[in-house]
């Protein structure tokens, strides 16, 4: 956003020179010590607009002018500048937005999780995702498809045939063969995709240690989608399943 002033923030001219602006300079003091006590800009814009103290002539304050404000090195006294703050302030101002950039740089895992949730969530979901996802690693038998196992007409079919045969002495172990190996295949392919992913996430968890911190290579392979309400989350695993953590 382009910056219409002609003059910095808490400056004005006086006969050529520039000089402080009474009122928008404790404006500035005002913001480095309320940013240095922990507010955030959102804070900070929201009681800029309170005191109606104007930036700029017909444009409301937002997160850039505050920003701009926080990095401008004149106000320790440069150039023609006469100096507004203390260096100290200045310099601790500058390494607390160093410090907040690192924690808003989010981790691989976060990411992921992001793209899971469709956007950016509280952060108290991460935590019980890996919560969630650590129970499974400790328990991966509780990963379980909505197959229900009920044969088919067809497989009961071949079973009864079968059980006849073995029934039936002297016992046909060629015809016997084909026919174990026909209720097998008959088996296998009426088991849908859901039943493979459950075998696959059993195996994945089961052999995956217990974490620390919420892995990304671990939430693309296994989760689906996570979403969210009040203080609670649920897990959508591949298989189709749902986990749930605690609810609102």
């Amino acid at each position: 956003m382009a910056n219409n002033r002609k003059l910095p923030f808490g400056y004005r001219m006086e006969f050529g020179a520039y000089t402080p602006h009474p009122t928008e300079a404790n404006t500035v003091r005002w913001i480095y010590q309320t940013y240095l006590a922990g507010a955030p800009y959102k804070t900070l814009v929201d009681a800029l607009q309170e005191r109606g103290i104007a930036y700029d002539e017909g444009r409301l304050w937002n997160k850039n002018m505050v920003a701009r404000i926080l990095e401008d090195v004149r106000y320790i006294g440069t150039d023609r500048y006469p100096a507004i703050l203390p260096e100290e302030q200045f310099r601790s101002a500058r390494e607390r937005r160093k410090d907040r950039a690192v924690l808003i740089r989010k981790t691989p895992a976060q990411a992921e999780l992001r793209r899971l949730c469709g956007g950016s969530p509280p952060a108290w979901v991460e935590q019980q995702a890996l919560s969630l996802l650590n129970r499974l690693v400790q328990n991966p038998e509780g990963i379980a498809s909505d197959h229900t196992g009920v044969e088919t007409v067809e497989a009961r079919r071949l079973r009864r045939e079968l059980e006849e045969v073995l029934c039936s002495p002297p016992v046909d172990g060629e015809r016997a063969r084909d026919m174990a190996l026909r209720l097998a295949e008959h088996r296998l392919n009426a088991i849908g995709a859901e039943e493979y992913e459950t075998t696959r996430l059993q195996k994945l968890f089961r052999n995956h240690p217990i974490m620390e911190k919420l892995e990304q290579k671990l939430l693309r392979e296994s989760v689906q989608q996570i979403t969210y309400r009040g203080k609670g989350i649920q897990v959508q695993l591949k298989n189709g399943q749902i986990i749930g953590g605690r609810q609102p």
